[in-house]
């Protein structure tokens, strides 16, 4: 029964915490802890995520003058500005990287059998990073420009279900093709890249394990027509060719056929030049597809804007990369929420209702599924909406 629970214990019950206590045991996060457990941590951290708290003191202002209701919230240490920075500081930030992808293959299961546009059975991934500006002198291992830190957040989108399934945290100055050689590959499956990852070797070890890529060309790309395919040019398709890579270096790293793909989008005005080594594809889906990458572009958007990725709590390593894979715990943690109560708002909506509703003794579906209440976008928006 829910009466009389509060909608943020509520919304935590939907935690694997068995699994949770094993990524703890894992990396020994809570030895020698007297006080304070990895769990305190995490609760604290992500009501400071849905709540959208500023600071450590702001989150220990909000949690002590709610001091009768930290045990049922399920938080059994008393909250401490100094003790949560220390936590941030020291506890292993794999530990909170671990459960993420706990809840990120229970949200993959829970959405594999959405409805989505393209007759494809194959599995679809989006790949590409957004940076995070971070100030030098706090963050001095942040290393990015002579006067400027930042990290960089490289995320796998799975397009199907737009859960994130591979997030890697590296400072700044990590160029992005290089992700490409800690990519764990899926024979079958679909990579979208932009034409940052435009590197012959790396594009061949995809390839090899049996993979498709479908990316852009870059204007100093230089490829030798073998033979052209008939292409229905009211579609938009401009040429499909079979090509070779003409200079030396290039084929060498990638020696085998590619397919060059020529599309004019009547949207954008503009003509895209796609590469992909998956030849059985009509020419149409190899531009859809592509199309699709914008997917990763609108998650990155949407967690800077709604989740605390941004403004963080401590200046370690340590403590930015465990608020950040716990900003990613709590997205798919609600994301897991909406599809077993089968909600119709949109994530963002049912997030500003949770920002204001965690203290109250309603049962949360009655909260979230509110019939008087219609998502009415701004007409003049342009941005989509994941999860709509």
């Amino acid at each position: 029964m829910n009466l009389g629970r509060m909608v943020f214990a509520q919304l935590m019950d939907s935690l694997p915490l068995h699994e949770f206590h094993e990524c703890v045991e894992r990396y020994r996060g809570e030895y020698k802890v007297q006080q304070f457990s990895c769990l305190d941590q995490f609760l604290c951290m992500a009501f400071a995520q849905l709540t959208g708290r500023e600071s450590l003191r702001d989150i220990e202002a909000c949690l002590r003058s709610r001091r009768s209701k930290l045990y049922h919230m399920g938080i059994r240490s008393n909250v401490a500005r100094n003790t949560l920075a220390h936590a941030n500081e020291v506890r292993d930030w794999r530990i909170y990287a671990d459960f993420a992808q706990v809840l990120i293959g229970i949200a993959r299961d829970l959405y594999c059998d959405d409805p989505f546009r393209l007759e494809l059975d194959n599995a679809i991934y989006a790949l590409d990073s957004t940076t995070i500006d971070l100030c030098l002198s706090l963050f001095p291992w942040a290393k990015f420009r002579k006067t400027k830190g930042a990290v960089k957040m490289h995320t796998l989108l799975d397009v199907r279900t737009h859960i994130p399934t591979v997030a890697i945290i590296t400072h700044g100055k990590v160029h992005d093709v290089n992700i490409l050689d800690d990519l764990p590959l899926e024979p079958g499956a679909i990579y979208l890249l932009d034409r940052g990852y435009l590197d012959c070797a790396r594009l061949y070890r995809i390839h090899q394990e049996r993979a498709f890529f479908v990316t852009r060309t870059k204007s100093s790309t230089d490829l030798r027509r073998l033979y052209s395919h008939p292409v229905d040019k009211s579609t938009g398709v401009q040429c499909d060719q079979v090509v070779v890579f003409r200079n030396y270096y290039p084929h060498r790293d990638y020696p085998e056929k590619l397919r060059r793909v020529r599309y004019f989008d009547a949207a954008l005005q503009k003509r895209l030049t796609f590469l992909t080594n998956n030849f059985t594809f009509p020419a149409l889906i190899v531009a859809q597809l592509y199309q699709l990458r914008w997917q990763v572009e609108l998650f990155f958007k949407w967690i800077k804007q709604h989740l605390r990725i941004k403004a963080f709590f401590g200046t370690s390593e340590n403590a930015v990369k465990s608020q950040l894979w716990i900003a990613i715990a709590v997205y798919v943690l609600v994301a897991i929420v909406k599809k077993r109560l089968a909600l119709s708002h949109s994530l963002y909506t049912i997030l500003q209702i949770l920002s204001v509703s965690l203290f109250e003794k309603t049962p949360i579906l009655q909260v979230l599924s509110n019939e008087n209440y219609v998502d009415s976008p701004d007409p003049l928006r342009r941005q989509l909406d994941l999860f709509e």
